[in-house]
């Protein structure tokens, strides 16, 4: 590539900046959502379908929205030097491309589920900032159609650097500021800092001390927060201020009930320990956490509105649009299925759902665990579909009895004598009875269970193995539940989750 096309691409770089900063800026008063790169990426992600958004979690597990994010920014990188190249070559081509990608930046913004009446603006205005830009440096390129500069091409490359340095680095600080700045951000994370969550009127049960297994590698029985596994929808956390924060409980049912926050905080609140799991976790996966909730019983809001006897289920929806189908038996049987604000004895983090969000017992997050949760419609499995089930999941979304090994990693070479094998199991709201390991084709041993925190929580395991085979060999765990043995078939996570042993392959020396 010649000099000259070199700086004609550059020159598309830098109006893509441009682009993007104005965007983002003018997105502080119009909305995150709008912003044109988190529109695209979550127009992108709704279309995706079930199959490649397996794929991503999968590969990239709790990465995958940065992968997605890294992704859209090479690609739009790559068009936005295109719209230089051919700026460069003939203005009316560059600029229609620039056109047509504020144009797909504007429609993404008014398709979100939270678009407001001024959604495309960012794009439009980011797409009128990149044209400026664009034509200011196409014009600055040596020997450009305006002929060369009498002083020398010296001169003129330095007038091209110099242009495209202060529109660089102008996009670049629109940019920063557009992703670090905002009322709204700050106004809710001020309101976070500030909460201090009510006392429970029903505690969580007393922790046995003996729920944690003692073996080096075990993970913690209580997941830190900040370890906490996070799969949703959101390329960017919403903001949810709880000043303004309301509930609307509302669709087949006697009377409909509003709930805002300062009436959710006067409410009977109650703490619970419960394990959740997302659909997408494959067997033997860390897409599964533990931890102390507070929040309000579901069933309070559902007996005071007043279901009707043909409703079969509830369709919550996120203040971003998100919509998930929960089983109405499950809201109403008495499990701690909760509205929940705090999290480990603390408000929600803004990332988990502050400053409410759904804990279900015994679902997997994608029919309940509806984070920056407001609202709630009582219907019918067969009047209203969710979001996940619209592309392809099944729609109640019961967890699987599963089970995994942590201790010893893949892999790893372990001494001959006694072997320390232990790990995890979980069967929400059915409670794990029993573990057995197996060594290759031998006989299944049962392990050693931890105590139980309850139904709701997972338990931890563990076995002794006397290794005395030198050599390569292959461990299994299989969990039950008062119904029996979890399956042992190898079943894919589409369309309601993983089914199968976890194994683990170690080397014996």
């Amino acid at each position: 590539m010649t000099a000259r096309r070199v700086r004609a691409a550059a020159a598309g770089l830098v109006a893509g900046l441009v682009t993007v900063g104005v965007g983002s800026v003018v997105a502080l008063f119009t909305g995150a959502g709008s912003s044109p790169l988190v529109a695209v990426g979550g127009a992108f992600v709704d279309a995706t379908p079930a199959w490649l958004k397996e794929f991503a979690t999968s590969t990239f597990g709790t990465d995958d929205k940065l992968v997605l994010q890294l992704g859209e920014v090479a690609v739009l990188a790559g068009l936005a030097a295109l719209a230089g190249l051919l700026a460069a070559w003939r203005w009316g081509a560059g600029a229609t491309l620039v056109v047509a990608l504020a144009a797909v930046g504007g429609l993404a913004a008014m398709s979100r589920p939270d678009a407001g009446t001024l959604a495309a603006v960012p794009s439009v205005a980011g797409g009128v900032a990149g044209l400026v830009a664009l034509r200011l440096l196409v014009d600055r390129l040596p020997g450009a159609s305006h002929g060369p500069d009498a002083r020398g091409p010296a001169l003129e490359r330095r007038r091209f650097l110099q242009a495209a340095t202060v529109a660089a680095a102008a996009g670049l600080v629109l940019l920063v500021v557009g992703r670090t700045v905002g009322a709204g951000a700050r106004a809710v994370r001020t309101a976070r800092d500030a909460l201090r969550l009510p006392q429970p009127s029903t505690s969580a049960a007393p922790v046995p001390a003996g729920v944690q297994v003692q073996a080096a590698g075990m993970e913690p029985w209580a997941t830190p927060p900040a370890d906490f596994y996070r799969i949703d929808t959101a390329l960017v956390v919403p903001q949810v201020d709880p000043a303004t924060w309301s509930l609307r409980v509302h669709g087949l049912v006697d009377h409909e009930v509003t709930l805002t926050w300062d009436q959710l905080l006067a409410e009977d609140l109650v703490e619970a320990w419960v394990t959740l799991a997302c659909v997408s976790n494959p067997v033997g996966g860390d897409l599964v956490g533990n931890q102390r909730w507070l929040g309000l019983p579901i069933r309070t809001l559902l007996e005071r509105a007043g279901p009707h006897r043909d409703a079969d289920m509830v369709l919550s929806r996120s203040a971003d649009g998100f919509t998930a189908s929960t089983p109405l038996d499950v809201l109403s049987d008495g499990r701690d299925a909760l509205l929940a604000i705090g999290m480990d004895g603390a408000p929600l983090p803004l990332e988990h759902g502050f400053p409410v969000r759904m804990v279900v017992p015994g679902l997997y997050g994608y029919v309940s665990a509806t984070k920056w949760v407001v609202d709630l419609e009582v219907t019918r499995f067969a009047d209203a579909s969710a979001y996940w089930t619209d592309r392809g999941w099944s729609p109640r979304g019961p967890v699987k009895t599963q089970s995994r090994i942590s201790v010893p990693r893949g892999g790893a070479d372990v001494p001959a004598g006694d072997v320390v094998v232990a790990g995890t199991a979980w069967a929400q709201h059915r409670g794990v009875t029993r573990v057995q390991v197996r060594v290759d084709d031998g006989a299944w041993a049962d392990a050693t269970l931890a105590d139980s925190g309850g139904i709701d929580s997972w338990r931890q395991w563990r076995w002794t193995w006397p290794a005395a085979s030198a050599g390569k060999h292959q461990l299994f765990v299989r969990a039950f539940d008062p119904d029996g043995p979890q399956s042992g078939a190898r079943v894919d996570v589409i369309p309601d989750g993983a089914e199968g042993y976890d194994t683990v392959d170690v080397h014996v020396h």
